[in-house]
């Protein structure tokens, strides 16, 4: 049993999961502290208020906040924008970099569905065969 387990958390997969969590985390609190003090004093200082929780709009005696909404499409953005800008577009330059100095960037190429399929029933007969 514990020699599935370590056969199971020594998969590429699994490890290369894991970095990628503690990475996001890491990259995520960045991101918010970057909306949170910065972008956010921003706009209170275009738009006089920076508390947008008591946004509210009232409809037949309900009321629909969305102030936190407002918050959230901004720290979204603004998370998608830094992914963008700090991660693929450097990546994609160095990639379009070696291009053109004839390194070859290998690409994994994709299998089919069919090719998938058959591969997975190959697997399966071999382990059902031992």
């Amino acid at each position: 049993m514990l020699s599935g387990f370590k056969k199971f958390m020594m998969r590429g997969n699994v490890v290369d999961l894991a970095v990628a969590v503690v990475i996001g985390t890491a990259f995520g609190a960045m991101v918010n502290s970057l909306v949170k003090d910065i972008i956010m004093p921003l706009i209170t200082a275009i738009f006089g208020d920076q508390d947008y929780s008591d946004l509210k709009w009232i409809v037949n005696n309900s009321e629909l906040r969305y102030g936190n909404l407002i918050t959230a499409v901004i720290n979204f953005l603004c998370v998608g924008l830094a992914i963008y800008f700090l991660i693929v577009a450097p990546i994609n330059s160095y990639n379009e970099r070696r291009k053109r100095r004839g390194v070859e960037v290998r690409e994994e190429p994709e299998e089919s569905e069919k090719e998938l399929l058959a591969s997975i029933r190959d697997i399966l007969a071999q382990r059902s065969e031992s």
